[in-house]
């Protein structure tokens, strides 16, 4: 007795399941390179270079901390209220102005130690790129007060103000501030 031709479908599945593997993975690669990677600039500085030296980062902030405030003068203030039964904190922004925006701060003294020769870097980003970022690295210091003039602000949106100041005696101070275009 001959048996009959019987059909296998397994070759098949086989090839069909390496051809989806390859679909699936040119759609990840592609899907992956489509979303550019941003680098962080916490503390302005590299990320890299945070995590390297975030001891020696903190610490100087601390000894900055212990003899002078930063503040940011003149400014408007808006809340945000997105959901008013949320019992989450509700975030105070600074607010924008489209167009040329200017910042002043002022560096306040507990100890009446004098910051002289200061190195101050002010940056303007938004949160999830690096596309926008103002960058002004030789900014004036005067007698405890900075102004950053001139800051052209297009788009709408999250915005981050930040500052450094370098001192001569080794200490670093960070300002970092929310704010937001309507």
């Amino acid at each position: 007795m001959t048996r009959a031709k019987e059909k296998t479908y397994w070759p098949h599945m086989i090839v069909g399941f390496i051809f989806m593997a390859i679909i699936l993975g040119y759609w990840t690669v592609k899907a992956a390179s489509s979303m550019p990677v941003q680098e962080s600039n916490v503390l302005m500085q590299k990320y890299q270079m945070v995590d390297i030296n975030i001891n020696e980062i903190m610490a100087k902030k601390a000894a900055f901390n212990q003899h002078f405030t930063i503040e940011l003068m003149d400014t408007k203030s808006i809340i945000n209220k997105d959901n008013k039964y949320s019992k989450r904190k509700q975030f105070e922004y600074v607010e924008l102005q489209q167009g040329k925006n200017s910042f002043r701060f002022s560096i306040q003294s507990k100890h009446a130690l004098q910051l002289q020769d200061a190195k101050v870097v002010f940056l303007l980003t938004r949160p999830h790129t690096r596309k926008d970022d103002q960058l002004r690295e030789a900014v004036a210091y005067n007698q405890g007060n900075i102004e950053v003039k001139d800051i052209e602000i297009t788009q709408k949106g999250r915005y981050v103000l930040q500052l450094r100041i370098d001192t001569p005696q080794g200490y670093i101070g960070y300002f970092e501030k929310d704010t937001y275009l309507n």
